[in-house]
C-alpha cells in the first residue's frame, strides 16, 4: 500500500517527464512553480517549457540561499529611488536636487519603470551607450546620471532586493570605451602666460582679468569666488577667507531657478587662503573697475551682499556665464593669433577650457614647485586626500617624462660633440 501511495503521489506532464514538488502543467502547455516564501507568503513563476521553469527555479533557489526577498520580485527602481530619496543624507540641498533632476529626466520615465531585480549589466550599458550615442549626452552629464542611479542600485543590495550592484565599475568601462580620461589636464605655464597676459593687455577682455587670475592663484572654486565679499578679504592679513558658497540651482518650486548660498563643498572647504602680491593687485584692480563703471551690486542673496564680482547689470556670475566667457575669450585670442602667424605656423595657442580648469591649474604649478601635499590638500579644501594625491602623481608622473627629454637631449648634444 506505501508503495502504492508513493506512485501515485508521482506527477508527469504530457510528455512523460516528471515534474518536482510545486511543479505543474498548465491547460495551454505552459509550466507554472509554486511554492511558499520565507515571508510566508505564495508564490508562482510560470515558464513556456520546462527547462525554461526550471532555470528561473534555480534563480528562486539561489536568491533564498543568498536572503534576496522575494516579496520585493515586483519592485522597479524607481519604487528604490523613491526610497533613496527618503533616506538619502549628508549632501548639500543644490546636488541632490541636481541629482533628482538628471534621474528625473533622464532615467524615471523608462528604464526607471524595469523590475529591479530582473535588471543586468548589460541593460545598464545599454542604457549609457544610448543616452551617449543617440541623446548626444557628455560624460559629465553621464556621470551625474550614474552617481544616482548606483547608489539607487546599492541601496536595493544593502536591503537584500538584489543581490549585486549592476552598474560597478561601468563609467570607467565607458570612459576607456570612448576614448576618454577623467583627467582633466591644466593649463601649461606658457599657455597660462599667453592667457593672462593677452586678456591684462586687450582692452575687450581686461574686465575679466581679476577674477580669473584670482581663480588661477587661489585655487578657488567657481562658486566660492563668485560668492566672495569685500569683507571676506582681508587685506592686512593677507588672505581670504573661503566660508561659504554660491550656487545657481533649479530648487524645484514655485520660484524654479535662483540663488541661494550654501556652506563650502565640504567642511574641509571651509578655510583661509594666503595672498600672493600679484593677488592682492588684481583684487585692488577689481575694486577700482568697480568704482569705475559706476556699477553697484544689485544682489542680496540669504542676506549676504557686497560682493566683489558681478556683471553690468549689477548681478552676480553663476558658471556657464564664467565659461561662456572663457571659451569667447579663448576662440578669439587663438584666431588673432593664427590670422598674424598663418594656419601652418607651429605658433603657441591656447586649448578651449572651463573656469575649473584654473583651480585645476593651481595645484598643478603647486605640484611643480614641490609645495607640501598636505598644503596644497589644505588650500584646495580637499576632504579626502587622495583627490589631492591623484593630482600630485599626475603632475610628477608628467615631470618626469619632461625632464627624461631634456635629459635625452642634452645626451645627444654630448654625442655629436664626441
Amino acid at each position: 500500500m506505501k508503495s502504492n501511495r508513493k506512485y501515485s503521489n508521482t506527477r508527469y506532464d504530457s510528455n512523460h517527464v516528471r515534474l518536482n514538488t510545486g511543479e505543474s502543467e498548465m491547460a495551454n502547455g505552459k509550466y507554472c512553480y509554486r511554492w511558499t516564501g520565507i515571508d510566508g507568503k505564495r508564490h508562482a513563476i510560470y515558464g513556456a517549457t520546462l527547462n525554461q521553469l526550471r532555470f528561473k527555479e534555480t534563480t528562486i533557489s539561489k536568491n533564498r540561499e543568498d536572503g534576496i526577498r522575494e516579496d520585493q520580485s515586483n519592485t522597479t527602481i524607481n519604487d528604490v529611488y523613491d526610497l533613496w530619496k527618503q533616506t538619502k543624507r549628508g549632501i548639500r540641498d543644490h546636488t541632490f536636487k541636481s541629482y533628482m533632476y538628471f534621474y528625473d529626466f533622464f532615467i524615471k520615465p523608462g528604464f526607471g519603470r524595469k523590475r529591479i531585480q530582473v535588471v543586468k549589466r548589460s541593460d545598464v550599458k545599454m542604457l549609457y551607450n544610448s543616452l551617449i550615442e543617440n541623446r548626444g549626452l557628455s560624460l559629465a552629464t553621464l556621470d551625474n546620471i550614474h552617481t544616482v542611479l548606483h547608489q539607487v542600485f546599492q541601496l536595493a543590495v544593502d536591503d537584500y532586493i538584489i543581490r549585486s550592484n549592476p552598474s560597478d565599475r561601468m563609467l570607467t568601462e565607458l570612459k576607456r570605451s570612448y576614448g576618454k580620461s577623467s583627467q582633466r589636464r591644466a593649463l601649461s605655464l606658457d599657455e597660462e602666460r599667453l592667457f593672462f597676459n593677452t586678456i591684462l593687455h586687450d582692452a575687450r577682455y581686461r574686465q575679466w582679468y581679476p577674477m580669473l587670475y584670482i581663480m588661477a592663484n587661489t585655487g578657488m572654486r567657481i562658486g566660492e569666488i563668485t560668492g566672495l565679499r569685500w569683507c571676506d578679504v582681508n587685506f592686512i592679513k593677507k588672505e581670504i577667507s573661503v566660508n561659504h558658497n554660491l550656487v545657481y540651482y533649479n530648487h524645484r518650486n514655485e520660484r524654479g531657478c535662483y540663488y541661494s548660498i550654501n556652506r563650502t563643498k565640504t567642511e574641509s572647504g571651509n578655510r583661509t587662503i594666503p595672498m600672493t602680491d600679484s593677488v592682492i593687485k588684481a583684487f585692488q584692480m577689481q575694486m577700482e573697475y568697480n568704482k569705475w563703471s559706476g556699477i553697484k551690486c544689485t544682489d542680496h542673496i540669504d542676506g549676504y551682499d557686497d560682493f566683489i564680482f558681478y556683471g553690468r547689470f549689477g548681478g552676480v556670475y553663476n558658471q556657464s556665464t564664467v565659461n561662456s566667457a572663457i571659451h569667447r575669450i579663448v576662440k578669439n585670442i587663438n584666431s588673432d593669433i593664427l590670422e598674424k602667424h598663418g594656419l601652418d605656423s607651429d605658433v603657441l595657442t591656447i586649448p578651449d577650457f572651463s573656469c575649473h580648469i584654473l583651480r585645476h591649474t593651481f595645484a598643478t604649478r603647486l605640484c611643480e614647485r614641490g609645495i607640501n601635499i598636505k598644503v596644497i590638500q589644505n588650500l584646495l579644501g580637499h576632504a579626502d586626500f587622495e583627490t589631492t594625491m591623484n593630482i600630485y602623481v599626475s603632475v610628477t608622473n608628467t615631470l618626469k617624462h619632461d625632464e627624461m627629454a631634456k635629459f635625452e637631449k642634452l645626451r645627444e648634444t654630448e654625442d655629436k660633440v664626441v
